[in-house]
């Protein structure tokens, strides 16, 4: 058969869904290929919106997202998507074309070293050279780009391979398993946490996996262990329950860190580097095990006294048998710390001065969404007030970036939970910043008939460099801009658009916009001066409590 037509059936062998890109003239023959196949294929505005997509994909389902481009400009629009896939641990096949190989048509025009490009962002990157390498080399990225750690693979399909015969057939897919943790690793964690006096729970980004939520739900019941996560663990405990600290998205100086400093034993589950570290280790301090896929990576700041390594899920299901909750473990001080957090959480949620500030903000719009719905947040100030005051009651309801930290993720990766969920409810949480870097994708959305919402909160500035600036002393400069007419912008698309002009509008007008059809942009002018209020000078006076 053709080599596109053979990467295309390799691609539903191993269970692809969709494709999100943009083809070039090089993609012809795989495009033509893709027409009569069972993948569907997502046409975005952008190649970053595209990986973006995938990568969302790839985050909510477990399964490789797959993004498509040509050569030249339209890959290296891929690399910010493939970092932010990379970091995020998050799996995604990037395809790109590029001119023949065999025989050259137009010298260098739109050529570059797309795989050396590649190699330091992703962790396989190949060109095919004969149709007949096409099997192995899908099945072997595919197999990459899943495998603990997640993320990114890339493969470059010349116009003249995807043109040429071959003979080759696709893989057989054959299911692997995790290796299971040793049991004497096991004993040794059971033995630590149970002679210890203040254990205490870290869910990291690396736990955010399939079966992980419930092994660690049957383990905190069973103990009473307090926990608390980091942003990119968000969800994988049910935070509305009795044992939940609060999430720590502040590197220090917030009032769960008290909790923190005062554990004698860090049970650490699925530490990922990528995350700023919510403590640091110190001779004679807590001791901390380290529960993951992989041994951890020691540093001055880093060096569990125990690895548990193995399936996660497995490690924390046995550690739940063989615990029970111990009567000389005294929780009393985590519960005087988690009122006390809440009680700080709540402030300003019931402030309407307007614009809204973000306490507000944030507790309108956990009222509004649904347990199961989905908010996709994109980079600015406002993520950190969502990683402290928004709860999530569910796994991957709320996607935010803390690795790459990227803007222009957010209305992207919301397409691409839609997609993935039509049957939730969506929101894109926006910076009028980061919205207008692939606020082009609001044509996808549209052109894709999506019930989705989007919100962009309104400061005509880069605000959290504005709120940085302030911060370290520095005059106001350089960060201002002009906005459009949001309203109208969305109309332009096809979408509704709608301005908040009162703050006790926003109920009303979240609870229309959800349950509405089609796309809705709202436009809410927000107040940041409780960032230097509470973020800074509050919590540099912290106090912990006794």
């Amino acid at each position: 058969m053709k080599a596109s037509d053979l990467f295309v059936r390799c691609l539903e062998q191993e269970g692809v869904e969709f494709i999100f890109g943009i083809p070039g003239e090089e993609n012809l023959d795989f495009l033509e290929s893709l027409r009569g196949s069972k993948i569907k294929l997502i046409l975005t505005r952008h190649e970053q919106g595209a990986g973006f997509m995938a990568a969302t994909y790839g985050r909510l389902t477990g399964k490789v997202g797959v993004c498509l481009s040509t050569l030249g400009p339209g890959v290296t629009n891929f690399v910010t998507a493939g970092a932010y896939a990379q970091l995020g641990a998050m799996p995604i096949l990037m395809i790109s074309g590029q001119k023949p190989i065999k025989k050259s048509k137009q010298g260098r025009f739109q050529i570059i070293d797309v795989v050396e490009m590649m190699r330091p962002l992703t962790k396989f990157t190949k060109q095919i050279v004969h149709g007949n390498n096409i099997p192995v080399l899908v099945h072997e990225a595919l197999r990459l780009a899943r495998e603990e750690r997640p993320g990114a693979v890339h493969l470059e399909l010349p116009e003249d391979i995807a043109a040429e015969e071959c003979s080759a057939v696709p893989f057989e897919i054959v299911s692997t398993r995790r290796p299971t943790p040793d049991e004497k690793a096991i004993d040794q964690a059971v033995e630590m946490i149970r002679t210890a006096k203040l254990p205490l729970l870290l869910i990291g980004a690396g736990a955010n996996r399939n079966r992980i939520s419930e092994a660690l739900a049957k383990l905190i019941n069973k103990t009473g262990i307090y926990c608390f996560n980091t942003q990119m663990g968000k969800g994988v405990v049910d935070e509305g329950q009795p044992y939940f600290l609060g999430t720590a998205a502040l590197s220090s100086k917030d009032y769960l860190h008290c909790a923190v400093d005062r554990a004698d034993l860090i049970i650490n589950v699925g530490h990922d580097v990528i995350e700023k570290p919510p403590f640091f280790m110190s001779t004679g301090g807590a001791k901390v095990v380290h529960i993951n896929y992989f041994s951890s990576n020691v540093d001055e700041v880093y060096f569990p006294q125990l690895d548990v390594v193995g399936d996660i899920a497995v490690s924390i299901d046995r550690l739940a048998d063989k615990l029970e909750k111990y009567e000389h473990w005294d929780f009393s001080y985590f519960e005087r710390v988690k009122n006390d957090v809440e009680s700080h959480l709540k402030e300003g949620s019931e402030d309407a001065r307007f614009p809204v500030i973000p306490q507000h903000l944030v507790a309108e719009v956990r009222k509004a969404m649904p347990g199961n719905g989905i908010i996709a947040l994109d980079n600015g100030v406002y993520k950190i007030w969502f990683a402290r005051n928004y709860k999530a009651f569910l796994p991957n309801t709320v996607l935010l970036d803390n690795a790459l930290a990227t803007m222009g993720a957010g209305l992207p990766s919301a397409i691409g939970a839609k997609i993935v969920h039509p049957d939730r409810k969506v929101m894109a949480i926006c910076g009028d910043g980061g919205f207008m870097m692939n606020s082009q994708e609001m044509e996808t959305a549209v052109r894709l008939g999506l019930d989705l919402v989007v919100m962009i909160l309104r400061d005509d500035a880069y605000g959290m460099i504005k709120w940085k600036q302030a911060g370290m002393g520095f005059p106001d400069f350089g960060l201002d801009y002009g906005n459009p007419d949001f309203v109208k912008y969305a109309e332009a698309y096809g979408a509704k658009g709608h301005r908040l002009k009162a703050t006790d509008q926003l109920p009303g007008l979240l609870n229309e916009c959800l349950n509405g059809q089609g796309v809705h942009l709202i436009e809410v002018p927000v107040d940041y001066s409780e960032n230097k209020k509470v973020l800074i000078d509050e919590l540099n006076s912290i106090t912990c409590i006794q």
